[in-house]
């Protein structure tokens, strides 16, 4: 079994990301961690192969923490979980030992075509018999396919139904989205909903002037997440 350590401070999203762990055959989650410094006290006692690791933290940076355990011999491999697209952060972190990122929000099966290219990567053994090989080895771990999201639902849209909920710290809803980006409230609502299945939002009643509820949705991260 691999042995995974999550690193998340998002408590809603780190308890998606053990379960979304535990899902894919041949993983298992040895710990969870909410801290750069839990993650530290984590590795101290318990031995991983893997970590998943957001890299905003409330105690520091992931690649801080990442620094940190190469400096003191740690040599387990990473996926970075993050919403960053600073690609010069993304060059430090392949330099640290990251073999994947995975940017925020994703679904289970966005993660689970990352752990199971890892899991062959690793199991990969033995003296390669030439360049072709060795291609083939490094090309299952860095080509991964396209994420595949629920039918009906694009990438671009997804993204900017993203922004927009990001962009509303009380909330917004379905109808408001809608507007909002130019598409129909039921539209909207589905990708909200989605935003829910993958612990990326909540969602609550709110009583109108009318009397009637009306479902308001919000970004469960930190602001700047």
């Amino acid at each position: 079994m691999i042995q995974v350590l999550v690193v998340e401070d998002d408590l809603v999203a780190a308890d998606a990301h053990r379960m979304y762990v535990e899902r894919v055959p041949g993983f298992a989650v040895a710990a969870v961690a909410h801290s750069r410094a839990e993650a530290v006290r984590a590795l101290e006692r318990t031995p991983v192969d893997l970590l998943l690791l957001d890299l905003y933290l409330p105690d520091g940076h992931g690649l801080q923490l990442l620094r940190a355990l190469r400096a003191a011999g740690h040599s387990a491999d990473v996926i970075a979980v993050t919403s960053a697209r600073d690609l010069a952060v993304v060059r430090e972190g392949v330099s640290l030992g990251v073999v994947q990122y995975v940017l925020k929000p994703f679904t289970f099966a966005t993660l689970r075509d990352r752990l199971v290219r890892y899991a062959e990567f690793r199991a990969a053994a033995g003296e390669a018999s030439g360049q072709d090989e060795v291609d083939r080895a490094l090309g299952v771990l860095r080509s991964p396919e396209p994420a595949r999201l629920p039918k009906g639902l694009s990438g671009p849209t997804l993204e900017a139904v993203t922004r927009a909920l990001r962009a509303a710290p009380d909330g917004v809803t379905a109808r408001a989205a809608g507007e909002e980006l130019g598409i129909s409230r039921i539209t909207a609502r589905r990708y909200l909903e989605h935003l829910v299945t993958v612990g990326r939002a909540v969602r609550s009643p709110q009583y109108g002037q009318i009397g009637r509820p009306e479902l308001y949705y919000r970004w469960v991260s930190r602001s700047g997440r």
